[in-house]
């Protein structure tokens, strides 16, 4: 699959692996995606969100979810992680967005997977997904960009 990728839609990949790595994250989720798609302009500028916002946005929902089981993250510190070696595996929606991007490939007779069409598989996740809860912080118009990005 990952040959039908463009190379933009792999450096993609590539930097969400990273953003997992430093977030201490033992698999790439759905977030580390889009977290990725934001190190290149076009997913940026189609959402309409930066990198560090997002980043930060992350960051608040983290700290949201364990003040919600009891720890003040204040209080806790990140593991430092090394930043090459062994791949994190794919979250289970992870899987799901690589699989939707397939087949999203397949319904558009495309022989490439770009850029636009993960941000789109992202876009589409269900209300309990990470990416969902990340998007809704950033205050993004999920309907509106993708069907600015289907438009295209």
């Amino acid at each position: 699959m990952f040959e039908q990728f463009t190379h933009d839609t792999r450096r993609i990949v590539g930097y969400a692996m990273e953003e997992a790595r430093s977030l201490g994250d033992k698999r790439m989720g759905t977030e580390h995606l889009l977290l990725g798609a934001l190190h290149e302009r076009g997913p940026s500028e189609a959402l309409g969100v930066s990198l560090e916002d997002a980043r930060k946005a992350a960051a608040r929902l983290d700290a949201a979810a364990l003040e919600a089981i009891g720890f003040d993250s204040k209080d806790l510190t990140r593991a430092a992680m090394p930043t090459r070696g062994r791949k994190p595996p794919f979250s289970s929606g992870a899987k799901e967005v690589m699989a939707a991007l397939l087949k999203s490939a397949v319904d558009q007779k495309s022989r490439k997977i770009t850029a636009s069409n993960l941000v789109v598989s992202l876009l589409e996740r269900g209300e309990h997904d990470p990416v969902t809860a990340l998007l809704q912080e950033l205050r993004v118009d999920r309907a509106a960009v993708r069907d600015r990005l289907m438009a295209q």
